[in-house]
């Protein structure tokens, strides 16, 4: 758990200097959430389906998704899943059970619950496990995915990041309820808050979660308490509209990297000689990957038209068509490494 939680602090340090270096177009970290992330995931299945915000790679990365399958991503090149037409930080493998992530804040709610119902149609012994902020809970998708999840008894793990702001608005802005746990228990959802900065506190609520989802068929939901310490995105500064030795407090007091580190090292499973060989594997790991990605082939136009429908209709063929005959008037205007 421990070197998956550095693996993605280090994941996080890289890209997002790859973003400011003009390499990619966007980032979003998940500095301070580390513990939510991996110790959540560690405590679920490989057969449990996943639902994603967008600051849970994490969890992906717990399930063998590789540093040069999110390199891929990042850039959009040809070995990317989406074939390049997502966002940087929207991952997705149906290989691991791992909805593709949606900018659309909490449409993967529902949908969490629609994957429960119908695993508990099936018998399956597995649940759906969906991750979401605390201005997810603002939307009405939250409530009726609660309602819906309650009255079809789904085996489906809610868990809600609540770092305190959805990106610049505060919680104190967004209601008056304490906290979120108590919404779960309104529709009849038992319900627990835990300090998401405790990777075992975190990894304990998970585990009996699922087995109360699963054994029960009953929804869990599971407030994390923590805090974003990065900006929202790279589009963000947070130091706008909070202070900025409140957030350093956090990155230094309550790191929950840090916190587990300690942990582990008072048991005698850890030292800095390790800690060095970690943070330098992973590091150079990660800009091969980088670099492996920066130089491959990009998609081909055509894979913009494709995967939608069966049979491509008559109005994209034509958008497919102007298209290319515009890039060849005005190649000087498009991308010239991706290939017509």
């Amino acid at each position: 758990m421990y070197s998956n939680m550095v693996t993605l602090q280090t994941l996080d340090t890289i890209f997002y200097e790859a973003q400011r270096q003009g390499r990619i177009s966007f980032y979003v970290t998940s500095i301070g959430e580390e513990a939510i992330n991996i110790a959540s995931a560690a405590a679920l299945t490989s057969d449990d389906i996943v639902f994603p915000q967008y600051r849970e790679p994490g969890v992906l990365l717990w399930r063998g998704f590789t540093l040069q399958e999110f390199a891929n991503q990042c850039f959009g090149n040809k070995a990317d899943y989406g074939k390049g037409r997502q966002m940087p930080i929207h991952y997705g493998s149906n290989k691991l059970n791992y909805f593709t992530v949606a900018s659309t804040i909490a449409t993967q709610i529902p949908h969490a619950v629609g994957a429960a119902y119908s695993l508990k149609m099936d018998k399956k012994d597995a649940c759906a496990v969906t991750y979401f902020g605390d201005g997810g809970t603002s939307e009405g998708d939250f409530h009726a995915a609660m309602n819906f999840a309650a009255v079809t008894e789904s085996p489906v793990i809610f868990i809600c990041r609540n770092n305190g702001w959805a990106i610049s608005t505060p919680t104190s802005d967004q209601f008056r309820s304490d906290g979120i746990a108590v919404r779960g228990q309104a529709y009849g959802v038992r319900s627990i808050r835990v300090d998401g900065n405790d990777a075992l506190a975190m990894y304990s609520a998970v585990h009996s979660a699922r087995h109360m989802a699963v054994n029960e068929h009953r929804p869990i939901l599971i407030e994390a308490v923590t805090y974003r310490v990065g900006h929202h995105s790279t589009s963000d500064d947070s130091t706008k509209y909070r202070p900025a030795n409140e957030i350093e407090w956090w990155r230094m007091a309550r790191d929950p990297v840090t916190r587990f580190r300690k942990w582990i090292e008072i048991n005698g499973w850890w030292g800095s000689e390790a800690e060095s060989q970690l943070r330098s594997s992973i590091r150079s790991q990660l800009l091969h990957a980088i670099q492996i990605a920066e130089r491959a082939e990009k998609p081909p136009v055509n894979d913009l038209f494709t995967d939608v429908y069966d049979n491509i209709p008559s109005n994209l063929r034509e958008q497919e068509k102007l298209l290319k005959e515009t890039i060849n008037r005005h190649p000087k205007d498009y991308p010239a490494d991706v290939p017509i």
